[in-house]
């Protein structure tokens, strides 16, 4: 081992040298680049560095020298593919060179003594993201990602690509001073002074992905603090080192007990046993060897068959810090293999490996920059790179390369596909600059959808673009004659513009006018939450309110219960401070009236929970109104019971003047309006009152009992009245028709005049659910069985049902007790039939009429394990084609038509899985055990495979439930990851179900309608032209476009491309505009 410090490898001031706080070697091995506190960033060569000390050298030492930061940079870094070279200083900016390949055009910088350039090192990009200084840059190992990390507590990635700020990580509370990349590519670590170190997990993005297609990406894997519980605060970096075969993270700054360490981190469990202590001062900087070795030279006789060496590999690293001292470790010694003290006058700031693995660099707050040269065999016998990428195989290693354009069909397809996402972009910027008006106005010119849908004046279309462009007549009218309707937005715009404020001075000044104060259309941008498409009040409760940890259970009271949630834990009401007067005994006394008991009472320890007391004229029997309902025989030889909603007095059912239910009927819980109805309230333009008998009969027998009674009002004003002979559990309606389920199991229907439309439906056992849709009517009974009929047609689309296989009947059938089963939270129907039903386990499922069996569409797996879920991390566009037609003026809930069929559906079930599993903590579980897969061999590829099978399951619930909006959304999220992953059987698949029968006439000449008739196919197998009410021409344009600017499965989709004509301009600009509108 040798040391080379030539005199010239310094940043030159007039007095001194500049500290120098960076370095870092090419994939090449042939340059050095150096940072420092002159804001100039260094290349060197290293061949000239080897031979400092040779005379007869007269080759370039110094190959290049930029200087575009204004102040110190305090880390560079060579991209793994050496096309770029990065620097970070701390005027905030991250800039980003490379090399012209053309010889330098000027010899030196006028004014300076620095050498003329050898290469020509251009700026491409600067990257702005950052409010402080940066600290630290990072290269994933395929150069598809740049993270930059500084002073601010932010993690910014950038596009290795197109340098794109793809995402800000806010993760940390303090200084960001460390970085490293998994040389597996899955992860990568940042180092802060907040104690922690925080891995985060990562999928390597496409080349033209944008900040929009990455949201769901990087997540925090890990949070690691025990080895840094009381690290110093006074390092200038923690730069921290991954292994070259993947296993561990050097972590620097650490400490054991009262002493300053190294810590080794295990992959996957993310637990340090291994502490490298030796150092007097903290270590800033630790750097692992990029080749892996072994202690006898590689030979015939110490390999296997493969080439690959039988010897046991080891990783070498390197240390430094505050104390001016360079150790040197393997894996195979307890102790340094080098101790080198005093390097350096000062801190050692950085240091950087060769790739060859024999040369190391160290550089140092004194202005120096030293090389450590190993001889063959110091630190043992490097190995082939194979060795490297056998031991990174186990983590799922293997990446997929850019691709080859397989001609010049695919750059078409290629820039088709560019060009349309550019379009979105541009798109979305231009919402946020609130031009979303003009955007429509054009469209209005243009004859789109926003435009009017009358004919137009013949003589205006001859003229052409004069009177389109609004000529006005001689009376100061448009042409045409009609009146000019004021825009509304101009006049609150100018509003805003003229508000005059007067300041503490007198003077008058005109307050400034925000621009997004200036939208006043609703904004169309991608929401934070997948939204449903009907808006209703119950949408808005269903959402959690706050974001909750799902690493932990969840728990919404406090020890002490409801009563310490209510006034706190062990408050006394006589030393309440400013209770003079009483206002706590006042207030005891108060809910104590009229026989209430309190929640609590004051006792001689203070407030104390109140216990029930019996009233002034003793217990009081408890009302026969109020009693449940009668046991049916049936319920005790079923397999399923269900609670039985008890005999109430009252119960109200009211509609709007639109024919929907009204405030009072929507439960904030999530639960049917028909089977909580609130009593008293009669609010609405139409109201459906039952009244249940609360005396004996006048017979003076038990099971003698005066009718119920049913009244219809409008507005005050009885339209129809009628009578049961049995008391009413549950009502419902609509504007077709009126129903009601009674204690002996029967349901009866009324027209809107009331007249009895059926007999009395007579069930097994009582109502527990009643709900309506459309001419559809839902009930289900106490034994779990499920009865759907339509009113109009009077059938019913199958056979009655049971619920007990969605209530996992068949986990408890083996049992021989009865056990809990979860709890039906909510039942409905869609505007088909369809039962959809979410339980409080957040399982939500739909019956199949066709398949007779229930299918699953939501379960807490995905919640947990989809990088899809719509927390309030998911970005999915608003579905709101059908909210704005049953928000339109006249259109009534229950209309059925192709834009409101089961639109809403899956996002409803969705929200319910996220409130469940958030309510119960069942996440905490979840988690721990898909945390534990991930660190598995053998599961690299488990959080991919689990979010492509939740597209898929939302694909094929969409096509079962006819969720047209839904469907289209969900196929371009599916198309986009298919792309990305490169999975090109599945991209072959889904191309040959989009095309279906489109342009299949015929075969050999056989008529392809003699072989539709024989076996008609459904779903994907359908030969129709449309799909889930989609044209599949558009579809599968749509999907080609997003799956072209993937060059590894061009040999895929160009022939679907030519067959479509996606390369032709004027068809792709109009299908772009088609599905703009």
């Amino acid at each position: 081992m040798r040391f080379i410090k030539p005199s010239w490898l310094t940043h030159g001031g007039e007095k001194k040298d500049f500290e120098v706080y960076s370095c870092h070697v090419s994939p090449d091995g042939s340059r050095l680049v150096t940072a420092a506190g002159d804001g100039y960033v260094r290349v060197w060569s290293t061949e000239a560095i080897y031979n400092a000390g040779n005379p007869e050298y007269t080759k370039p030492k110094q190959l290049a020298s930029m200087s575009y930061h204004s102040g110190t940079i305090h880390t560079v870094r060579f991209s793994p593919n050496g096309k770029y070279l990065a620097s970070g200083a701390d005027d905030k900016i991250v800039c980003v060179y490379t090399l012209d390949p053309n010889a330098p055009s000027h010899a030196s910088t006028f004014g300076t003594n620095e050498a003329p350039p050898v290469e020509s090192w251009r700026i491409f990009r600067r990257l702005i993201g950052h409010d402080n200084d940066v600290q630290d840059l990072g290269w994933s190992y395929d150069s598809s990602i740049l993270v930059s990390v500084g002073l601010d507590s932010k993690v910014v990635v950038w596009s290795g690509h197109t340098f794109e700020k793809l995402k800000t990580l806010s993760h940390h509370q303090s200084h960001v001073k460390g970085l490293t990349f998994d040389p597996a590519n899955k992860y990568f670590a940042t180092a802060s002074d907040d104690r922690t170190i925080k891995v985060f997990r990562f999928t390597p993005p496409a080349p033209n992905s944008t900040a929009q297609d990455q949201m769901n990406n990087f997540h925090i894997e890990f949070t690691i603090i025990a080895p840094f519980a009381s690290s110093p605060l006074t390092t200038y970096f923690r730069r921290c080192s991954w292994s070259p075969d993947g296993n561990h993270i050097a972590a620097a700054n650490a400490v054991n007990g009262p002493v300053s360490s190294v810590a080794i981190v295990n992959r996957g469990s993310w637990d340090s046993e291994i502490n490298l202590i030796g150092h007097e001062g903290p270590v800033e900087v630790c750097a692992f060897s990029p080749r892996l070795f072994c202690k006898e030279p590689p030979s015939q006789v110490n390999q296997d068959g493969k080439g690959f060496s039988t010897q046991h590999l080891v990783t070498v690293i390197a240390c430094a810090g505050q104390d001016k001292a360079l150790s040197i470790w393997n894996t195979s010694h307890p102790r340094p293999l080098v101790i080198t003290q005093d390097l350096a006058v000062k801190s050692i700031s950085d240091l950087a490996w060769s790739p060859d693995g024999r040369h190391l660099f160290a550089t140092s707050l004194d202005g120096s920059v030293i090389s450590v040269v190993f001889e063959e065999g110091e630190l043992g016998y490097v190995v082939g790179l194979e060795e490297n990428e056998k031991a990174l195989a186990k983590f799922g290693a293997g990446r997929r390369g850019a691709g080859v354009v397989e001609g010049t069909d695919g750059l078409l397809l290629e820039e088709r596909s560019k060009a349309g996402e550019l379009k979105g972009v541009q798109g979305r910027m231009g919402e946020l600059m609130g031009d979303s008006r003009d955007v429509a106005a054009q469209k209005s010119k243009k004859g789109g959808p926003d435009a009017s849908t009358s004919t137009p004046d013949p003589a205006t279309v001859q003229d052409g673009s004069a009177n389109q462009s609004g000529q006005q007549a001689a009376d100061g009218t448009p042409a045409g004659g009609q009146t000019p309707q004021p825009d509304q937005h101009t006049a609150k715009l100018e509003r805003l513009k003229q508000r005059v404020t007067i300041t503490k001075d007198g003077k008058k000044r005109i307050a400034p006018l925000l621009v997004s104060s200036s939208g006043g259309a609703e904004s169309s941008m991608p929401r934070p939450q997948l939204m449903a498409a009907t808006a209703s009040a119950q949408a808005k409760a269903d959402a959690p309110q706050s974001i909750v940890d799902l690493s932990k259970p969840f728990d919404g009271l406090p020890k002490g219960g409801l009563a310490a949630l209510l006034l706190g834990n062990k408050r006394k009401a006589a030393h309440i401070e400013g209770d003079e007067d009483g206002h706590v005994e006042k207030r005891l006394a108060a809910a104590s009236r009229g026989g209430a008991v309190p929640i609590l009472v004051n006792g001689v320890d203070g407030l104390e929970p109140a216990t029930p007391a019996p009233g002034a004229g003793g217990v009081q029997p408890t009302p026969e109104f109020i009693r449940p309902a009668v046991v049916n025989p049936s319920l005790a030889i079923s397999q399923v019971r269900l609670a039985v909603p008890k005999v109430r007095t009252h119960i109200v059912r009211s509609l709007d003047s639109s024919g929907r239910p009204t405030q009072s009927n929507a439960q904030p819980n999530g639960t049917n309006p028909s089977t909580n109805q609130a009593s008293g309230n009669t609010s609405g333009d139409l109201v459906f009152e039952a009244r249940n008998p609360s005396s004996p009969a006048a017979t003076a027998r038990l099971h003698d009992r005066d009718p119920a009674k049913l009244t219809v009002t409008r507005k005050g004003q009885t339209i129809w009245q009628d009578f049961l002979p049995r008391p009413v559990l549950l009502t419902s309606g609509n504007r077709s028709f009126w129903t009601a389920a009674c204690e002996d199991g029967s349901v009866y229907v009324w027209t809107p005049a009331g007249r009895r439309l059926l007999n009395a439906l007579v069930l097994e056992a009582q109502p527990v659910i009643l709900e309506v849709r459309g001419s559809w009517v839902l009930c289900i009974t106490a034994v779990g069985m499920c009865h759907v009929w339509n009113v109009k047609t009077l059938s019913s689309p199958h056979p009655p049902l049971s619920l007990a296989p969605v209530l996992d009947i068949a986990i408890h059938n083996l049992q021989t007790h009865p056990t809990v089963a979860p709890a039906v939270t909510s039942a409905r129907l869609n505007s088909k039939g369809y039962i959809i039903v979410t339980l409080s386990n957040g399982d939500g499922y739909v019956y199949s009429p066709s398949m007779y069996v229930w299918q699953r569409l939501s379960e807490a797996w995905w919640a947990v394990g989809s990088q899809y879920w719509n927390t309030t991390d998911a970005t999915v566009g608003n579905l709101r084609s059908a909210a704005d037609s049953a928000n339109a003026p006249g259109s009534l809930e229950d209309d059925i038509g192709p834009n409101n069929l089961s639109a809403g559906i899956i996002p409803h079930v969705e929200r319910n899985t996220t409130n469940e599993v958030l309510l119960r903590g069942r996440a905490y579980f979840l988690q721990r055990l898909i945390k534990s897969l991930l660190s598995r061999e053998g599961y690299e590829g488990f959080e991919s495979s689990v979010s492509i099978a939740h597209l898929e399951n939302r694909l094929s619930a969409a096509l079962h439930l006819e969720a047209k909006e839904e469907f289209r959304t969900y196929l371009d999220m599916y198309a986009k990851r298919l792309g990305a992953e490169g999975l090109r059987t599945k991209v072959e698949e889904l191309l040959s179900g989009l095309l279906g029968g489109v342009f299949r006439d015929g075969v050999n000449g056989e008529d392809v309608s003699k072989k539709r008739s024989k076996e008609t196919g459904h779903g994907w197998y359908t030969e129709d032209d449309e799909l889930c009410g989609w044209n599949r021409e558009d579809l599968l344009r749509s999907v080609l476009l997003i799956l072209g600017k993937h060059r590894d499965l061009q040999r895929v989709t160009v022939p679907y491309a030519k067959l479509l004509g996606v390369m032709d301009l004027e068809s792709t600009s109009a299908t772009e505009d088609t599905q703009m509108t």
